[in-house]
């Protein structure tokens, strides 16, 4: 008879579908930068917790596309990150639907602050997982789904005294539109001015079509939100302000480009997949 899997391997087990999502970006910066040197991230803590966790990722390693795409948001999100604490050193830093992602390993300056949020299940798993040992490093939950989850930070006046940093990666993906028109309304009404927002999109084609993904497929999750245009993630709340949108295509070399031409000739419409950072007037 097989031995039961470790009691944490239970826990994501029983994940619902989006949840179970974490895994996806954990196996690409663990054992990503075997397909991809050039894109490799160094994330000593996920390859810990794959090995943690005992799942093979042998078969997400398989969808490249995807694991490419997470190498190149990770070196991206690191790159933004960095150049805010540069200009704000003391600020706070907020990973919103953080998963089993540890970007303070990065991003420790010695000044700022971090905090890491997400679901109560997930935060249970991520306290056994990975203990906030550092110092400045804090741990919350939010449901970005529940208006209010802003003030249920709980964050101190210091961290709203000047600018802040908030991340928000493959989350808003799986969320409604006037879900995610809600997330981005209640940044812009709470948070300081200065304040910059960095956020992950896809296009509007994608909607519905997660079946077809080989990675996110696996779990059943969907795909609710995309869009057409970057002005509509702007449109919202006057305070928002696009700072500036990336397309992951050229890291997929000419293939990459000559698809996103296709889908967008005249360069008016949001990549297939990219980053946005917002901020704040």
């Amino acid at each position: 008879m097989p031995a039961p899997p470790p009691p944490v391997r239970r826990h994501c087990e029983a994940f619902t579908p989006v949840q179970q999502t974490l895994i996806i970006p954990l196996v690409a910066r663990a054992l990503g930068g075997g397909l991809y040197p050039g894109h490799a991230c160094g994330d000593e803590q996920a390859s810990r917790l794959l090995r943690t966790l005992e799942i093979d990722g042998q078969a997400y390693l398989a969808d490249r596309p995807t694991v490419l795409n997470v190498l190149w948001r990770t070196r991206l999100i690191r790159e933004c990150a960095q150049a805010f604490f540069v200009e704000h050193p003391k600020a706070w830093g907020i990973n919103l639907g953080c998963g089993l992602t540890d970007y303070f390993q990065w991003l420790n300056n010695g000044q700022n602050t971090w905090l890491d949020a997400d679901l109560a299940e997930v935060m249970a798993l991520r306290k056994t997982l990975l203990p906030a040992q550092m110092p400045r490093l804090r741990a919350g939950t939010a449901d970005l789904q529940q208006p209010g989850w802003w003030q249920r930070l709980r964050l101190p006046k210091r961290a709203t005294a000047q600018p802040v940093f908030l991340l928000i990666e493959g989350v808003l993906l799986y969320f409604q539109p006037d879900e995610v028109r809600t997330v981005l309304q209640e940044f812009a009404e709470a948070a300081p001015a200065g304040s910059v927002l960095v956020l992950d999109t896809m296009a509007r084609c994608a909607v519905g079509q997660a079946q077809w993904h080989a990675s996110v497929g696996r779990t059943q999750a969907q795909f609710r939100w995309g869009i057409g245009q970057m002005q509509e993630l702007t449109a919202c709340h006057p305070r928002l302000q696009l700072r500036q949108s990336h397309s992951v295509a050229p890291s997929h070399g000419w293939m990459g480009v000559a698809m996103e031409a296709m889908w967008n000739p005249w360069g008016h419409s949001a990549p297939l997949y990219g980053l946005a950072e917002l901020v704040l007037e």
